[in-house]
């Protein structure tokens, strides 16, 4: 099932810059997380290799729309399956609304773990807040494309203007990615636990679970656990077998503690 997100930010610049801004697609790795290259192969195609839940993915979109100042809209034609449209609207002189609408298609268990608990969402949101620092800092643009293509959609491309039906990887498995899908189980787990939260009306807890920025993944290799060593007279322990059970012996304190030496000056009874 595709899944649908829509973010919006307002930057502090002029509408012109934030779009010119947003066509230098080579430079959306600069403040777009998991996104490791991105290159411009024509005016309206593009070659995308990106990062998700320790995957990654590899597509070619295309373009299907782009108007300056207002809109860049586009599909993928190969690989991952998404599609979806930016839009740029003034706000007075000096600002611009920035808006994007995103529909893709998650695939694996990792994927589909991390649609449970909207990262892409929220990694979306994240890129915004990126982008506005970027730009902001900047005060203008790195570079511009100005040119119009005029397709035909209306509005936002969903999946269904994707040729493209997923890659399952095919641009290679990351060196995480085997931790992320030890921990898909137990971000199931997350997952159904912040369902029932909000179910049961516990908001604390699913704001808890919406603060979680990809996959939960052991921070090192899981060490196993030391074996308990017996006492030193029980015997040499044998890696495998189970420790036998040490009796242990408590001596009654009158008999280990020595008894107490009298001090010659004090009278006997005292």
């Amino acid at each position: 099932m595709a899944t649908k997100v829509e973010k919006s930010i307002t930057v502090d610049v002029p509408v012109s810059t934030a779009y010119n801004q947003w066509t230098q697609f080579e430079e959306f790795p600069e403040f777009m997380s998991g996104v490791q290259q991105v290159e411009q192969l024509e005016d309206d195609r593009l070659h995308w290799v990106a990062e998700i839940g320790g995957v990654k993915r590899e597509w070619y979109a295309l373009i299907l729309e782009q108007r300056p100042d207002e809109k860049v809209a586009w599909a993928a034609t190969e690989g991952a399956t998404n599609a979806g449209a930016v839009y740029f609207a003034p706000v007075g002189a000096a600002q611009t609304t920035v808006t994007l609408e995103l529909e893709y298609e998650p695939e694996g268990v990792v994927e589909k773990v991390g649609d449970a608990l909207n990262i892409v969402g929220r990694r979306a949101e994240s890129d915004l807040e990126r982008f506005k620092d970027f730009i902001e800092s900047r005060g203008a643009e790195t570079g511009a494309w100005r040119g119009d293509l005029d397709g035909a959609t209306m509005g936002t491309p969903g999946v269904e203007s994707a040729t493209s039906q997923g890659d399952s990887g095919k641009a290679g498995v990351s060196g995480k990615a085997a931790a992320a899908g030890v921990a898909a189980a137990g971000a199931v787990g997350v997952a159904a636990a912040a369902a029932a939260a909000a179910s049961r009306g516990g908001s604390e807890d699913t704001e808890e679970t919406a603060r979680i920025e990809d996959v939960a993944m052991p921070a090192e290799p899981v060490r196993p656990t030391e074996p308990v060593l017996p006492a030193a007279d029980a015997g040499p322990v044998v890696v495998g077998e189970e420790v036998p059970d040490v009796a242990v012996v408590v001596e009654d304190e009158a008999t280990t503690r020595p008894a107490a030496t009298a001090d010659p000056d004090t009278p006997a009874g005292a």
